[in-house]
């Protein structure tokens, strides 16, 4: 290994609550499962009872960090109302990582709105902001000592994209340019039945501000709770780049900016580290032809290197918070992730100060609108009798994290 990671990197794998813990049916996507426009969860993976077992398994694959999420429909089920007995359970998946010495990252908002937040509006409503922040001050101020590392909101982005520009997601607003109808290729978009209307795309634009400002409100909150806190947002990334056309040099140019620079530029003063997702490059002026992923994407892992210069402007330290793929067969993953870590290692020998890194999932989940027919883990879940196995790429990974870590 040419490149050496940093000393004390932070490896490992993420989760988020709503999909894999199984058990939630007060939040926004629970209600759209009752009304058929998104798939059942069910149990899923029953992470909530058995994190436990699937820490020791993280521990057995050399894992020394884990990214989840908090189910916020879990700590507050009613406005201002917080369920001491869920906050004392998240303490408890605390301190079963910091038993096996395993850093926690917490992520306080990964999609899913309690039910009451989505029936006033979401992030619609002007109260949303102030309701996420005392979310985010209540946790903190319950989790002590015992959690450094807070991410405040994952892929701003592409929660308003999705919910409202795509219709594929909660709320299931759909905007539309003239007569066409902007959706998603995969047909979520027109399985939730969503009418397409122009004025959506005010409603994107009020969301993107919003989650700008819930995100600085959510940060102050967490300072005055634990000034040590180290907050971030988890931003994700879909690399543009471009051939030696200016035209297309031009588009990428743009691309970047409406898809990353912009929010950015608005929330990296409120930020101690950055949080990258990243699955998916383009390329304009591209000519060549690629393996694809369950998910129809692109199997680009060395583009990551490029999405981490783009967040290197922010002048922040990064940690990878989610980067993977869909991959049943389990044919590509090995390969992915070896090509995935020479890029953050070369990312890090220009100057990029990554700290971490994070494989999209820890074990398979409920993949939103898709539901459990992608297959992200290092751990195989069997749904129908919820046996782990671990997959012969989760074991290239540990192996890769042996090598990185030995090098001085």
């Amino acid at each position: 290994m040419n490149q050496p990671f940093p000393k004390n990197f932070y490896w490992g794998a993420a989760t988020a609550s709503y999909q894999v813990e199984g058990g939630i049916d007060n939040c926004d996507w629970a209600e759209a499962a009752r009304q058929g426009k998104v798939p059942t969860a069910g149990v899923l993976a029953d992470h909530y009872n058995r994190y436990a077992q699937d820490f020791d398994l993280a521990k057995e694959l050399g894992h020394n960090a884990h990214r989840f999420s908090i189910e916020w429909a879990r700590i507050e089920p009613e406005p201002g109302v917080f369920d001491e007995s869920e906050l004392e359970h998240y303490r408890s998946v605390l301190l079963a990582l910091r038993e096996r010495g395993i850093e926690p990252f917490v992520t306080l908002w990964h999609f899913t709105l309690p039910l009451w937040v989505a029936e006033a509006g979401g992030f619609e409503h002007p109260n949303t902001v102030a309701w996420f922040a005392r979310y985010a001050a209540k946790v903190t101020e319950s989790f002590g000592d015992l959690c450094t590392f807070y991410s405040t909101i994952n892929e701003p982005n592409v929660y308003a994209t999705h919910g409202y520009l795509y219709g594929a997601w909660p709320p299931f607003k759909r905007a539309k340019i003239g007569p066409k109808a902007i959706g998603k290729a995969d047909g979520t978009s027109d399985k939730t039945g969503a009418v397409a209307k122009f004025s959506h795309f005010f409603s994107y634009v009020k969301v993107e501000r919003q989650l700008v400002k819930a995100h600085i409100a959510a940060y102050n909150a967490i300072k005055t709770a634990n000034p040590n806190a180290q907050v971030s947002v988890v931003k994700h990334v879909h690399y543009f780049e471009a051939d030696d056309s200016w035209w297309n040099q031009r588009k990428a140019a743009i691309a970047r900016y409406f898809q990353t620079d912009r929010y950015m530029n608005r929330v990296q003063k409120y930020c101690d580290v950055i949080g990258l997702n990243y699955y998916r490059n383009t390329r304009f002026g591209e000519t060549r032809n690629f393996i694809k992923t369950d998910m129809d994407w692109n199997a680009f892992p060395s583009g990551i290197y490029g999405a981490l210069l783009q967040l290197k402007k922010c002048r922040k330290p990064i940690f990878v918070a989610e980067a993977g793929l869909a991959d049943a067969d389990d044919d590509l993953r090995a390969q992915y992730i070896t090509l995935q870590l020479q890029a953050v290692a070369r990312a890090i020998s220009d100057g990029v100060d990554v700290r971490g890194h994070m494989y999209w999932s820890l074990m398979d989940n409920y993949e939103w609108a898709l539901g459990k027919t992608k297959r992200f883990g290092l751990i195989d879940i069997d749904y129908e009798t919820l046996a782990r196995r671990v997959r012969p790429s989760a074991v290239v990974y540990k192996k890769l994290i042996e090598q990185y870590s030995e090098v001085e």
